[in-house]
């Protein structure tokens, strides 16, 4: 099926290799295709994404305008029953996969340059239709713990983190509504030759304040590598160290995804429940329950 695919995609015409890339939770089929001296990324999806698609596709041009380095959109289209976006390919493999065998300075530098990026896609503001964060995380913040609270699975002292967000939630009032690439980790960063080569997927993108970007560096970076998660909020902080405001913030988005990670894991991956409750609990005990604001790890 997928040769047939390829063969009614213009720009594919003389692209005779292709490899599917299974790794990522994404629903859409990947693959690389190349020919003598080109390899592009082809992503195939159902067809009735296809307005999220153009809109992701219209994410890729704005991030060209902005000097980030990450996939360049090429083309979208339907061929037979299936959609595709084809995009250039980052050589390189997932930083998540080998970052452990680098150097602590190597895995800092990555950091470093994954934060500039960070910082880059964050000049692109919300279109004006795009509701107030405060309002949108409020909303998806009760849904959840209404969800949590009616799902059978309890975390330790889910009270006491209940509270601490009651406590601060005020603090997003007034944050800015921003482009977020919303699951900026590790496993998104491509290293090449022990050095930062771009960034991937881009599909979840949403709005909204851009230290919620921070929180999978609790939740998944810092459990591979620190020296990396350092060096992206370095590299983000133009070589300064956070303030205050941002640990609360940032704590303030880790508490609220105490309860989102376990109905979100429930409902979409539930035999891995053990799994992210483990990174739950590990995030939970570097910040103490959210008696300390300051990590553990940030040294």
């Amino acid at each position: 099926m997928i040769e047939t695919l390829i063969k009614q995609i213009p720009e594919l015409g003389d692209f005779k290799d292709y490899f599917q890339i299974k790794k990522g939770f994404s629903s859409d089929e990947k693959y690389l295709v190349q020919n003598s001296d080109k390899q592009l990324l082809l992503r195939t999806f159902e067809l009735n994404d296809i307005e999220s698609k153009k809109q992701e596709f219209f994410i890729l041009e704005r991030m060209q305008d902005y000097n980030v380095t990450c996939s360049k959109p090429i083309s979208i289209g339907e061929a037979g029953n299936r959609g595709y976006i084809i995009t250039s390919y980052i050589e390189g493999i997932d930083a998540e996969d080998e970052i452990q065998t680098y150097s602590d300075q190597e895995q800092f530098n990555i950091g470093l340059e994954a934060g500039k990026e960070l910082r880059k896609m964050h000049q692109y503001a919300a279109p004006s239709h795009v509701s107030s964060w405060y309002s949108r995380k409020v909303e998806k913040h009760k849904n959840y713990i209404n969800a949590y609270l009616a799902c059978g699975v309890k975390v330790k002292n889910d009270h006491k983190i209940m509270n601490f967000i009651e406590e601060n939630i005020y603090l997003m009032k007034q944050r800015p509504n921003l482009f977020q690439h919303d699951d900026f980790h590790i496993g998104n960063i491509i290293v090449n030759n022990k050095k930062f080569a771009g960034v991937i997927d881009f599909n979840r993108y949403d709005w909204g304040d851009p230290i919620h970007e921070f929180l999978k560096i609790g939740i998944f970076s810092r459990e591979v590598s620190i020296p990396f998660s350092i060096g992206q909020i370095k590299g983000y902080l133009k070589n300064n160290d956070p303030d205050e405001y941002f640990w609360r913030l940032y704590s303030l988005y880790l508490a609220m995804c105490v309860f989102s990670t376990v109905v979100w894991t429930l409902k979409t991956i539930p035999d891995d429940i053990n799994k992210m409750l483990d990174k739950v609990y590990m995030f939970l005990e570097d910040h103490d329950y959210f008696d300390r604001l300051i990590p553990r790890w940030y040294q």
